[in-house]
């Protein structure tokens, strides 16, 4: 069964009086290049656990099987599942649990399909994922410190050049530097709007994060250093003087001391800053911090 097929999606959709749902941000895939692509792109081999996020009916997730010793699809439409169970039922290696990504313990589920022996190997993330929520996604995985190796994603183009962004253009921002904090960015490919059913009004891009085994920048403070970050480009025309004032507690004043400390000119802006000098000013208000507190 082509399940990327155009005329298989229509008679899967009638069989089962299935509607897509634009709140979910359903759009499936008709181009099997562009499936293979994702999945050869994310390093997928024999003996790796592959998590896919949203497969929607499968086509994402046949191609996976196929490479993976073991895949767990997580599916919030409950309405997906009975067709999932007939589109994927001859892979025997592929389970589908109906559950909403954003409350799933991905970890869990890595923990106990390693204790099981169902893979020795990487495990990869993967997936298509809806518009209005790739962000909270990404972050939310890396921010809970996702057991896995890779992240490989389809998301909107607009996004994309924001998540692989370097310090000084324009479309670099906090998502930018917070994406590369945890991990190395690729793209994989570019991806027209014409190989979707329904058809959006964006194109996409696949993007590969490598999940890096050690953090780029040593931190005194994790929290202030992404504090810093959402308060320099949560007012990005300002200077850093003044989009920093306040953060950990700091005067404008000692923010202005924090900067020169750090060698940074207090007039500069968040996006001219790279990962480093971030880090040297988190670094420098963590340890202001501290002396204001113990007197």
């Amino acid at each position: 069964m082509k399940l990327y097929a155009p005329s298989t999606i229509a008679d899967i959709k009638e069989r089962y009086n299935f509607q897509l749902s634009k709140s979910l941000g359903q759009n499936f895939i008709t181009d099997r290049s562009i499936i293979e692509r994702i999945v050869e792109g994310s390093g997928t081999g024999e003996n790796d656990l592959v998590i896919e996020i949203g497969p929607g009916i499968g086509v994402l997730t046949a191609e996976a099987a196929q490479a993976a010793a073991r895949v767990i699809a997580v599916e919030i439409d409950k309405k997906l599942i009975p067709i999932l169970a007939e589109t994927l039922a001859e892979y025997d290696n592929v389970s589908v649990i109906n559950q909403d990504i954003l409350k799933t313990d991905v970890n869990k589920i890595i923990a106990d399909e390693r204790a099981a022996g169902s893979f020795t190997g990487a495990v990869r993330v993967i997936g298509n994922l809806p518009y209005y929520i790739t962000t909270p996604i990404i972050m939310g995985l890396l921010e809970n410190g996702v057991n896995a190796d890779s992240i490989t994603v389809m998301m909107q183009k607009e996004v994309a050049d924001r998540i692989k962004a370097a310090p000084g253009n324009k479309t670099y921002g906090a998502i930018s530097a917070a994406v590369q904090y945890y991990c190395t960015v690729e793209q994989i490919a570019a991806v027209p709007k014409e190989v979707f059913v329904p058809r959006p009004k964006v194109d996409s891009a696949v993007l590969k994060l490598n999940i890096r085994k050690e953090k780029p920048v040593e931190l005194v403070d994790e929290k202030l250093f992404f504090a810093c970050i959402k308060a320099g480009f949560g007012q990005r025309r300002k200077t850093l003087l003044n989009s920093l004032t306040g953060v950990a507690g700091l005067s404008k004043e000692e923010i202005k001391t924090v900067l020169c400390n750090a060698g940074i000119d207090p007039v500069r802006r968040a996006e001219t800053l790279d990962m480093a000098e971030f880090a040297a000013v988190a670094n420098e208000a963590a340890y202001r911090s501290r002396r204001q507190n113990n007197g």
